[in-house]
This record gives C-alpha cells, sequence and structure tokens, in this order.
C-alpha cells in the first residue's frame, strides 16, 4: 500500500560511507540541515509568539473560550486554501525556494503587525491570519525539498532530522520569550519585536543556505509495489515532455485513489486535534501554573518532541509509516483523558507533556514521508499541500468547536469530548487506510 515503508531491493550494492557491517551511516544531505537550520531559528521566533499568545488574549484581553477558539483556528487553518496556491506555484514555475523565502518573510514581517494592532481583537485576528498565511505558503515548498534532497527508503530518518532541529528551535522559542518577559517586566511588544528580529535571521540563513535542487526520479518499482500496481506502472515519471503542471492536473491528482486516500484521512485526523493553547491552558487552571512559568508547558512538550522525533522517525521507516502516525494519535486521546481524569500535580503535567510532545513527533513529519513517495514528482508540491491544507482545515472547525463546548459544557466535559472523538477517527482512518495496507519489508544488516 502506499502508506507502507518504501524500501531498496536487497540486492542494492553497498554504498558509499557503510561500515564493515553493512550498516549504512544515518547521514541526511546539506540541504536538509539547512533547512532544519532555518526551521529552528524561525520556530524560536514563532513559538515565543505561540507561548505568550494564550495569556495575551485570554488573560490579558478578556477574551472568551469561543473567541479564542476562533483566533486559534485562524492561527492554523484560515488560510489553509493558500497553501495549495503556494505548492502549485512552486511546482509550476519550479522554484520552491523562492516560494518558501516569501513565506518566511512574510511571517516574519507579521510579527512587528501584533505591535500596531494593540488591543483591537479584529486587527489580532488579521495579523494572525497573515502569519499564517507565511507558514503556509512556506510548509509545503519547504518539505518538497527535503523530499527532493532525500531518497525515498530514507525520508522518514530525513524528515525525523529536520523535526528534531525545527523542536529544538520549539524548545527554546519559550524559555526566550520567559527571559524576555522576566527581564523587561512582563512587557508583549518587547517579545513581539524580539521575534521579528530572530525571524529574519531565519530569512537570511534561507537565502544564503538552502539550494534550489531539481525533483530525483523516485524508484518507480518500490512505488509501484507499494501502491499495489504492477511493476510496469510509470509511478513518477517526471516531466518527460518538459511542459509545466497546470490546474487541471491538481483535480487530478485528488482523482488518483492513493493520494484521495491521504488527503481525507490527514483532514480526519485533524479534526480530532484540539489547539495547543487549549491543552496548555487546561493544565494551568488544573494545576494553578504561575503566569511567568506558563510558557515552560511548552517547552516540556518541545522537550520530548526534539528527543523522539529522529528515532520515531528511524522506526517509522523500518516498521512503516502508518501504524507509528495512528500511535501518535492514541498518544493525544490519552493526553486528553488525562487532563480530565483523576491524576494531579506534577505527575498529571510529566505524563501529559511527555505524551503530546510523543504525539507530535509520531505524526509531524511522519505524515508527510508517507505522501513523499506516493505523490507524483511534477506535482509533489501541491499534494503535499493538499495533505497540509485537509489538515488545516479540519483544525481550524475543531478549534471553533471545542471553544464552544468549553463554554457550554466546561473544559472537563470538551476535553472528554475531544478524547471520544479522537478514538473514532482512529477506527474511521484505520477502516479507510488499514485493507490497502501492505508494508514493504526491509532487510536489516
Amino acid at each position: 500500500m502506499y502508506l507502507s515503508t518504501v524500501s531498496r531491493p536487497q540486492t542494492d550494492p553497498p554504498e558509499a560511507g557503510t561500515g564493515r557491517s553493512g550498516r549504512r551511516i544515518a547521514l541526511v544531505s546539506g540541504n536538509v540541515v539547512a533547512l532544519g537550520t532555518v526551521s529552528l531559528i524561525t520556530d524560536v521566533s514563532a513559538e515565543m509568539v505561540t507561548a505568550v499568545l494564550p495569556l495575551y488574549l485570554v488573560l490579558g484581553l478578556q477574551l472568551s473560550p469561543l473567541a479564542f477558539g476562533v483566533v486559534d483556528g485562524v492561527y492554523a487553518g484560515a488560510t489553509a486554501l493558500l497553501r495549495v496556491v503556494g505548492g502549485f506555484l512552486a511546482d509550476r514555475i519550479r522554484r520552491p525556494k523562492l516560494v518558501a523565502g516569501f513565506g518566511y518573510a512574510l511571517s516574519a514581517v507579521a510579527k512587528l503587525g501584533l505591535l500596531l494592532a494593540g488591543r483591537s481583537v479584529p486587527l489580532i485576528g488579521a495579523v494572525v491570519a497573515v502569519d499564517r498565511l507565511g507558514k503556509g505558503v512556506r510548509s509545503a515548498p519547504r518539505d518538497a525539498l527535503i523530499t527532493a534532497s532525500t531518497p525515498p527508503e530514507s525520508l522518514g530518518r530525513a524528515f525525523g532530522v529536520h523535526r528534531t532541529m525545527d523542536a529544538v528551535g520549539a524548545f527554546l522559542g519559550p524559555l526566550v520569550a520567559m527571559a524576555v518577559l522576566l527581564a523587561v517586566g512582563r512587557s508583549y511588544d518587547a517579545v513581539f519585536v524580539t521575534s521579528f528580529c530572530i525571524a529574519a535571521l531565519g530569512v537570511v540563513v534561507l537565502v544564503l543556505f538552502v539550494r534550489e535542487r531539481d525533483t530525483p526520479t523516485v524508484d518507480a518499482a518500490a512505488v509501484a509495489a507499494s501502491r499495489g500496481t504492477g511493476p510496469g506502472t510509470d509511478a513518477t515519471a517526471d516531466d518527460p515532455d518538459g511542459t509545466r503542471p497546470g490546474v487541471r492536473e491538481v483535480f487530478g491528482l485528488l482523482r488518483d485513489r492513493p493520494a484521495r486516500r491521504l488527503v481525507v484521512a490527514a483532514a480526519l485526523l485533524g479534526l480530532a486535534t484540539v489547539g495547543d493553547g487549549f491543552v496548555y491552558l487546561l493544565l494551568q487552571r488544573r494545576e494553578n501554573v504561575d503566569l511567568t512559568w506558563f510558557p515552560l508547558l511548552a517547552v516540556g512538550t518541545s522537550l520530548v518532541y526534539l528527543l523522539l522525533a529522529t528515532p520515531i522517525g528511524l522506526l517509522a521507516d523500518r516498521i512503516g509509516r502508518l501504524p507509528v502516525v495512528l500511535g501518535g494519535y492514541a498518544a493525544l486521546g490519552v493526553t486528553y483523558l488525562l487532563l480530565a481524569g483523576p491524576i494531579a500535580g506534577w505527575p498529571l503535567l510529566v505524563l501529559a507533556l511527555a505524551l503530546y510532545g510523543t504525539f507530535y513527533a509520531a505524526t509531524d513529519g511522519v505524515l508527510i514521508a508517507l505522501a513523499g513517495p506516493v505523490l507524483p514528482p511534477r506535482l509533489r508540491t501541491t499534494g503535499i499541500a493538499l495533505v497540509q491544507t485537509g489538515q488545516a482545515l479540519a483544525y481550524l472547525v475543531s478549534s471553533v468547536l471545542f471553544g464552544l463546548a468549553w463554554q457550554a459544557w466546561g473544559p472537563e466535559n470538551a476535553i472528554r469530548v475531544a478524547a471520544v472523538a479522537v478514538a473514532a477517527v482512529l477506527l474511521l482512518t484505520v477502516l479507510m487506510l488499514a485493507p490497502a495496507y501492505r508494508p514493504v519489508p526491509r532487510k536489516v544488516s
């Protein structure tokens, strides 16, 4: 099945860089490292804002749970359709670095917009939408560059390394935000200015060190086997006539059964995901965490994420990516149950943040690693954008619905309903994908 691990034939010759035991050294390309560095720096900037935004909106501006849910949904999903536009543009002009750079720059400028918005909730929502527009535009081209720089059997490892570097930034961002707040007396404006300066540095690193890279030809036999097609299927023909992809091909991509199933599954899984802000606010309410230390909740999640992202990526390459993704969402469901359960104190904080970080490590990069080998190279960026768009739109709906549930039933009942939703979505995902799931075994030296 297209969600299985893609492997090379066992008769492949030994690669350069192998030891006497024949085991390959776990390396990734320089482009992946450069993109990881950009993501690390950018995530320091982004997580500085993310760490203080729930406090700023809910406790500072006194937003209701529903209003916060709308803003939180906008933060992740309001510009979701522009992900497809950015992905298609990158495929059309064959310049993913250029499109990604525009997205990174737009997000950097948006940090200054938070200063101008003041206490106006509509203006804050507009600035947040611009910031997420930048993320939406850059995500698919960035992931396409990683895919194009990595052989298909090592995508789990490459995305794991990238997400580990990304998680280092997410780990450092709240710490930097807390340091700024302690230094200047809880001035949110100082956090926003510092965030802008760091984001601008990320754009400079992208321009100087990330290279455009032609999409390599993927092993057609491996992809055909993983998709259940015959050996003669040319699943990865890369623009043989030199023409550029058109809009009709985008709709044709959704008519392809493997791609369509993947997009629908991503949307279902996104629908069961409650925003980080809600999770941390629930922990803060239950344990009465001091507002100065509130950013440390995000630090705990990021620490687990960065420790597990690469090992879980390697595990996904070996046992298959679908089981790893499903396991990650199971960890998310248990996290929600803990937030409404009898456990309290430091055991709750440790368990909840550990499981939440595990959820991200098992799903964020691994889901994109699922998509890479099954998508045609000439529309790979667009296909990745479709997967991300399905998730983001579902997340927008989920955030608004959870805000309504919180307001109507209370936080504990709302999070219990979210846990039930995770279980239901997992069952639907298994029923949709498992019948066609046929992992390709890999010989391990």
